[in-house]
């Protein structure tokens, strides 16, 4: 499987919307150059997070993205489902009724193995993903980036939020 990359820009902005003080908003200009992402791109993934109510956006000079809810209250599984959807990862598509050895008169009561390993498999990742909230990868954040790092990046953050 994989994701589209939207939705690393939309954690990782998550992240950094996480450590905004309560009123402030960053805009997508300030999120696509502290990550290094084209603009235009990035908007789309926040225009996401949007529609789905994760964060706040509001017009003007100091305008821009906020998060919606506390850090607390938001999983992975919420950012990811909201830049991929919240379909399954796995469809089955029946191709066991294809094999020309089956009566035509066949018919399976339950979906196949397969296909219920899959679906276990994809439960199991939405789980994990479900378990873990902004707030949480903060705090790990905080343990593993340097010191300095972590705080000359939030001066930055700082210095351009409406």
């Amino acid at each position: 499987m994989i994701l589209k990359s939207q939705v690393e820009w939309a954690l990782h902005c998550c992240a950094i919307l996480a450590g905004l003080p309560e009123g402030r908003y960053l805009s997508t200009k300030a999120l696509a150059e502290l990550h290094g992402l084209p603009k235009e791109y990035l908007s789309k993934g926040l225009q996401s997070l949007s529609q789905a109510g994760l964060v706040h956006s509001t017009l003007g000079p100091s305008g821009g993205y906020r998060l919606a809810k506390p850090s607390a209250q938001m999983t992975f599984l919420d950012i990811v489902e909201a830049v991929e959807g919240k379909s399954r990862t796995f469809v089955c598509a029946n191709i066991r009724a294809n094999n020309p050895c089956r009566p035509k008169s066949h018919c399976d009561s339950s979906p196949c193995a397969i296909a219920r390993i899959m679906w276990e498999a994809d439960e199991v990742w939405r789980q994990k993903l479900r378990s873990v909230t902004l707030a949480d990868l903060v705090v790990l954040l905080t343990r593993e980036t340097p010191p300095t790092l972590w705080k000359k990046t939030f001066e930055w953050v700082l210095n351009r939020a409406g």
